[in-house]
């Protein structure tokens, strides 16, 4: 599912505009991220999930084509760890 898909599903779904949905999907995704940019920031949706920031370490890797060595910089990422409804939903 693509986020026009997810918009017109919601929309079926609450019997909303699609333009009032696409506008909160997109007000969601802007928190969420904005959320994640600050310092510790996580947000827990309870019993869907909680988004995260986890650090990557600095390291080694190799360059796929010649194989040569390089150094790949710390980093942070995004990550969704499922709640347990979520998950219980899933494997039903």
């Amino acid at each position: 599912m693509n986020k026009a898909e997810l918009v017109e599903a919601i929309a079926k779904s609450t019997k909303l505009s699609k333009a009032e949905v696409e506008k909160t999907v997109k007000a969601f995704t802007e928190v969420v991220t904005a959320e994640l940019k600050k310092k510790d920031g996580k947000v827990q949706l309870v019993g869907f999930g909680t988004f995260s920031v986890t650090k990557r370490a600095a390291r080694e890797g190799r360059n796929p084509q010649t194989g040569a060595p390089m150094k790949i910089k710390a980093s942070k990422a995004p990550k969704f760890t499922p709640g347990k409804a979520l998950k219980d939903a899933v494997n039903k």
